[in-house]
């Protein structure tokens, strides 16, 4: 059977394999049934979803598959990803699980299961569970299916999911954003009409803050649809039209935030962590002079970085192996250029309120406005050109595509970046290269690829 489990969890379309009922409760069957065995007695789980219309079924079909195995289940109802992770840490549970597709559109959904470390699932057990979900789905969805009619009724109590909110909403308000007003600031905030329509208006007014609110109601359906973090056209207009000094568009599970400054311009993740790692070098808390990012963040942020002594560490794509790096390195600041930052200090997993906080602390402190924080770091253009091919060879062993590399990375120098890979999904290499000139980066990504194609290029 194909690897079901990504470096995000399981994901796709909402009433398919493997997010049809019968395999979402086999999975919840062999979460709890290897958390038994593990910890020899009943195992507690945590659970929250995101506002699209199958997360409600997803997630009651999940939690009947974990009580067939004994397991205590508590429902936070809707609430972030980040959110989840943070109650099975501090609730110790054995595992948390999230109901959720992030910035997908409304039609997929997806299951992500934390430790109560609060990071994401061990390969090995994402193996264990597709192994299950293979010799168990078939024979025993009858079984399954008479499970679930008979528990379907049981909602998660409604008073305890308001509960665990607030365990969370308190955490950030009192433990993050400890000590920080806004008062007098004026914030504007993009839910995306997702898993923080609720919980993200909140927070900032708790702060103090002046809050406009745009995409807060979600219908099921809405949930990424033309707003969040990945259209931040709505979000840069009220912006303006409020005059605030912040704008904020989350993700659907609000894992991630993208900014807005009060020039209606848009602030990235590679232009937070710059503006962080400014504050943060200057404050003595960035450990190790050092930022973890993935190979898909700008050059820009490397040479912004090297400016001030300070060094970027690259990792392969996946907030994953950003704090996998973070953790093996002690490094205290990392994250995506999509939005995905980790302050491991304050959570292991990407939490876009959490990098709102600090962030709005870094802004008051200072004194600086975001585009004054952000100064300094210059995006560098970039090209991408992907090339069919018929077999992916390691490049390094093709040795006309190994030469024209190297051509084009003397070429670039320390003011360029070549990153040549294969799509891990289709027959295609990619051709990625970041300059100062427009013009110089698009030729030499074309002598590239046609080296490529006359070696590798599908017939």
């Amino acid at each position: 059977m194909a690897k079901l489990f990504g470096t995000d969890g399981v994901r796709g379309r909402a009433g398919r394999f493997p997010l049809d009922e019968a395999t979402v409760r086999v999975i919840g069957r062999s979460l709890s049934g290897i958390l038994l065995e593990q910890r020899g007695s009943a195992p507690e789980i945590v659970t929250g979803r995101d506002t699209r219309e199958s997360g409600a079924w997803v997630e009651r079909a999940l939690l009947e598959g974990a009580r067939e195995r004994g397991a205590t289940v508590r429902s936070a109802g809707v609430i972030t990803t980040p959110g989840v992770a943070y109650l099975a840490r501090t609730l110790n549970a054995d595992a948390g699980v999230v109901v959720s597709a992030s910035h997908n559109p409304f039609q997929d959904n997806g299951i992500k299961i934390f430790a109560p470390t609060g990071r994401k699932l061990d390969d090995s057990l994402e193996r264990r569970i597709e192994a299950d979900i293979e010799s168990e789905a078939a024979g025993s969805e009858g079984e399954a299916s008479a499970a679930g009619a008979a528990s379907s009724s049981e909602e998660p109590d409604s008073h305890q999911s308001m509960e665990l909110r607030e365990r969370y909403l308190d955490y950030l308000a009192e433990e993050v954003a400890g000590g920080l007003s806004l008062d007098g600031m004026s914030v504007a905030l993009d839910c995306a009409n997702g898993a923080s329509f609720e919980l993200a208006p909140a927070l900032f007014k708790r702060l103090g803050a002046r809050v406009s609110v745009i995409n807060a109601e979600p219908d099921g359906q809405n949930i990424n649809l033309n707003c969040g973090s990945q259209h931040m056209e709505g979000l840069r207009r009220k912006v303006m039209d409020e005059g605030a000094e912040l704008g904020v568009a989350f993700d659907g599970d609000a894992d991630r935030a993208l900014f807005v400054n009060a020039r209606g311009e848009v602030v990235d993740g590679d232009a937070v962590m710059w503006a962080m790692a400014r504050v943060m070098s200057e404050r003595g808390e960035l450990k190790g002079g050092a930022v973890v990012a993935t190979v898909m963040s700008n050059i820009g942020l490397e040479i912004a970085l090297r400016s001030k002594g300070l060094a970027l560490t690259r990792t392969d794509v996946g907030d994953k192996y950003v704090l996998e790096e973070l953790l093996r390195s002690g490094a205290s600041l990392g994250g995506e250029q999509s939005g995905h930052i980790i302050f491991p200090q304050q959570s292991l997993v990407g939490d876009g309120m959490v990098t709102t906080i600090n962030l709005l602390r870094a802004m008051k402190e200072s004194g600086l406005a975001l585009e004054e924080l952000t100064r300094g770091f210059e995006r560098y253009p970039q090209v991408l050109v992907n090339v069919p091919v018929r077999e992916k060879r390691p490049f390094e062993e093709v040795e006309p595509i190994r030469e024209a590399s190297r051509r084009v990375e003397a070429q670039l120098g320390s003011r360029g970046r070549l990153l040549l890979r294969y799509s891990g999904t289709e027959a295609l290499a990619r051709v990625m290269i970041e300059g100062e000139r427009q013009e110089e980066i698009e030729a030499l990504a074309r002598q590239l690829a046609e080296a490529i194609r006359a070696e590798l290029g599908a017939a």
